[in-house]
């Protein structure tokens, strides 16, 4: 089939990578000419790991790129991949999605029927906004030439290709039974895993009998666009809801680690979005928590659950730094190095992070800030450029004349990190783990004073409550 993505992004570039791989003439749809550059060249215009060579093994083969809208009349499918950005009030903003559909319909064949599928998060009825346009813009009516579909992307940013090609589920928004056709024949391959071993000599994630096939599941239109962000709230709700025990772990001396595990092994609860964190943050749960909350005062259907992990999530933004401050006494004056400043490991994506409000909030405390990341100082640089943060080359860098070291995003090289010299390094030897994945045992031997998030072995606090 011919597909176009409009939207080199994470969710473009992902699903047209996929879809060439699948075998399918695809072409991602860009205005940005250095993007578009930069996969004719080869190259991911994201950080996303393998993506790289996914895009250079098929680029000119059944991958192109373009800035040219006039491949969308030769498309039988057409994918919006475009951003969604939070405005001040909450909602999403739309902008770019009303100019895709307008170009949609300055591009489109009327005498190809073309289904026009809405890959990225948007809110409830943004597929009747889009069908408008094109109408409007087109003269061509909706199901007779056209046809609109919901089909939201669950990719994990630093897994998207394992997610891509062995998804948990596939969810259609759609209506139209011509569509419905036309869907199911895109996806025929992923569904059926058709030349997978094959593909698995180039791409390790392209072959795993072990995975179950995921679920094709049909639905309206609506339905589909509320499932994606119905699911990105509850995972919030449910971080939110872990870090609330492990705050209270602490306090009990109880180790949020063992009881997760515990809690986890409940199929009715499952292990997955139990580990405790600074909080969550990046560019998906902020945003469409704040589209939830916005729709439902909007028509007075209030979301208090939701609301209340917003709440509890900022509280535990706040509660590290609060944490840092009772162990040093102060921040003035103190030196304060960060690892990691994107919202999860193997991505570079530094938006809306839990590293911009934490080192906001100790720079304003009176503490000087040094961070490091692997692959996201660029962007959080870019999006943060009034934090006065000193931005060091290696991990290493960051424990020089510093009174803490705060890990807040848990790559790989961090756990590697020669400890030994960080600590020499240090003026005062605090780490504070608020993802519970160092060597807690091995740091302390070496001199450490480590503190994690709800692993506190201190007892001293209920035993004040026992004797009182």
């Amino acid at each position: 089939m011919n597909v176009v993505c409009i939207g080199s992004g994470y969710v473009g570039s992902v699903t047209g990578a996929a879809f060439a791989v699948l075998g399918h003439h695809t072409t991602v749809l860009d205005i940005d000419q250095h993007k578009v550059d930069q996969m004719n060249a080869g190259k991911s215009p994201i950080y996303e790991p393998g993506l790289d060579h996914l895009i250079e093994s098929y680029i000119g083969r059944s991958l192109f790129a373009t800035t040219d809208y006039g491949v969308i009349y030769d498309a039988d499918v057409v994918f919006i991949g475009v951003g969604t950005p939070s405005k001040g009030d909450g909602t999403a903003d739309l902008t770019y999605i009303r100019l895709a559909a307008q170009s949609i319909g300055h591009h489109i064949n009327p005498n190809k029927f073309t289904v026009i599928i809405n890959k990225s998060t948007v809110p409830v009825g943004t597929a009747d906004l889009v069908a408008s346009i094109i109408e409007e813009v087109s003269g061509l009516q909706v199901n007779t030439h056209f046809a609109m579909a919901s089909n939201p992307e669950f990719l994990r940013e630093g897994y998207a290709l394992e997610d891509v090609f062995f998804p948990d589920r596939i969810v259609m928004g759609i209506e139209n039974a011509h569509s419905k056709k036309v869907m199911k024949e895109l996806y025929f391959n992923l569904l059926n895993r058709v030349d997978y071993e094959e593909k698995s000599l180039d791409f390790h994630f392209a072959h795993n009998p072990n995975v179950a096939l995921p679920t094709y599941y049909e639905t309206d239109i609506k339905s589909a666009e509320m499932i994606k962000y119905a699911s990105n709230a509850f995972l919030a709700v449910k971080i939110s809801y872990i870090n609330e025990i492990a705050r209270l772990c602490e306090t009990l001396g109880a180790n949020v680690t063992e009881v997760a595990t515990g809690m986890g092994m409940d199929s009715r609860i499952g292990s997955k979005f139990l580990q405790v964190s600074s909080g969550w943050s990046g560019s998906c749960f902020p945003k469409d928590t704040a589209e939830l909350l916005a729709t439902s005062q909007k028509y007075s259907c209030e979301l208090t659950v939701i609301q209340a992990a917003v709440h509890s999530n900022q509280q535990m933004h706040e509660y590290v730094v609060d944490k840092i401050k009772r162990k040093l006494k102060t921040l003035t004056g103190k030196n304060i190095g960060i690892l990691g400043l994107t919202f999860k490991p193997n991505t570079d994506d530094a938006r809306k992070t839990q590293a911009s409000v934490i080192i906001k909030e100790l720079i304003d405390a009176g503490a000087r800030v040094k961070a490091h990341d692997p692959h996201g100082m660029v962007m959080f640089q870019q999006l943060n450029a009034g934090l006065d943060v000193q931005y060091v080359t290696s991990a290493i860098d960051v424990t020089h004349n510093v009174d803490a070291v705060i890990l807040l995003t848990h790559w790989d090289e961090y756990l590697l990190m020669d400890w030994s010299t960080a600590k020499d390094n240090m003026r005062s030897p605090y780490v504070l783990d608020t993802r519970n994945v160092l060597k807690q045992g091995p740091l302390q031997k070496l001199g450490f004073d480590y503190e994690g998030l709800g692993i506190s072995s201190s007892r001293n606090r209920i035993q004040e409550f026992v004797r009182t």
